[in-house]
């Protein structure tokens, strides 16, 4: 099993923006590249729900509720996914989670500690 390694959560306000990033164990240094990675949240009380993927040639989706306020990107030689998040508001509120993606976009591994995002006022 795999666990990604989440970090840059904190507490904003409304309005503020906050850089997640999702670090790759040594493990998988060699086969980082090719992954499509996903970053997902999940609120107290809320199903996890996927909120930007992005694949390993570049290609971004993300949820409509996110799509014009976060970017995920990546840094292959870091072997980092990251996620800017603009424009925070209260709803992002959640535990925000990356994963590895295999084949028909099901989660390839184990989920992680994650990394807490608190937009409160």
């Amino acid at each position: 099993q795999v666990q990604l390694v989440e970090s840059g959560g904190g507490l904003v306000q409304p309005g503020g923006s906050l850089r997640l990033s999702c670090r790759a164990p040594r493990s998988i240094f060699s086969v980082f590249s090719p992954l499509n990675i996903a970053w997902y949240r999940q609120a107290p009380g809320k199903e996890r729900e996927l909120v930007a993927k992005i694949t390993s040639n570049g290609s971004k989706k993300y949820a409509e509720s996110v799509k014009d306020r976060f970017t995920i990107s990546r840094d292959n030689s870091r072997k980092t996914v990251f996620l800017q998040m603009n424009n925070l508001k209260a709803e992002d509120t959640a535990a925000y989670y990356c994963n590895i993606l295999g084949e028909g976009d099901i989660v390839a591994q184990t989920w992680g500690q994650g990394t807490q995002v608190t937009v409160s006022s």
